[in-house]
């Protein structure tokens, strides 16, 4: 089974909640050095945390955090972001491909841009960080990416697995974070969602759904599609 334990953790998106907690998280079981990268990387109070600069929507700095951390066993793309509007419509053409670069394009090149690293170590990991939305579409660009994403998922993972190079895709609610701020009802904890998400990767497991509301939704995936989204009824009756 993958294990955090002795493993050397890079994770995107490090200065916010879930990418703090999957910082502090790794390092409480075992990891001996975690990369915590960011566009503008914050200094952390423990010598075992490596900052490094990370833009994900660009190959130069891609290149550069691969030239720095030649040692990444596992590699958590966590980083994400929201368009300014859920709306495919009323958003702009430049939000919707700024979204698709942070959200699709930059994990799916970290990817493959630490291929040779991960598969020269077996039992390395991959942590692809999508959300409810991947099977939901309520985030209009964001619903599309995460979507995107997480079919990528699916093709890393097969390719990836006779490398010996394990991947697990999350998915999840709202989690309490300042990009949920706006949002109401029912959030998980930073920490709760890390907790989940490293059990399920030292399990083996392939696939994480975080929450209640998630699983119903892909459940829901198998039926017509307008019981997943019953405001159908009401605009075509309108």
């Amino acid at each position: 089974m993958p294990s955090l334990d002795g493993a050397v953790v890079l994770v995107t998106g490090a200065n916010g909640g879930i990418g703090t907690h999957f910082v502090h998280d790794a390092l409480a079981r075992g990891a001996v050095k975690v990369y915590a990268t960011a566009r503008s990387p914050r200094a952390w109070d423990d010598d075992r945390i490596v900052p490094l600069t990370l833009d994900v929507t660009d190959r130069t700095s891609i290149d550069a955090a691969v030239a720095a951390a030649a040692d990444v066993t596992v590699l958590v793309n966590n980083a994400g972001a929201t368009p300014p509007s859920a709306s495919l419509l009323d958003v702009t053409e430049a939000d919707i491909r700024a979204n698709m670069e942070t959200n699709f394009f930059g994990p799916v090149f970290l990817a493959r841009a630490f291929a040779p690293i991960l598969a020269a170590n077996k039992g390395s990991v991959l942590i692809d960080v999508h959300s409810v939305a991947s099977w939901y579409a309520f985030g209009g660009a964001y619903s599309a990416s995460k979507a995107a994403l997480w079919s990528a998922t699916n093709s890393l993972r097969i390719e990836f697995a006779p490398m010996g190079v394990h991947v697990t895709g999350v998915h999840m609610g709202y989690v309490d974070t300042g990009m949920a701020a706006h949002a109401d009802g029912p959030k998980m904890l930073p920490t709760q969602l890390v907790t989940t998400v490293y059990d399920a990767v030292e399990a083996g497991e392939y696939e994480v759904l975080a929450d209640d509301l998630t699983k119903g939704v892909k459940a829901a995936l198998s039926g017509p599609v307008e019981a997943l989204y019953p405001d159908l009824h009401s605009s075509t009756e309108a």
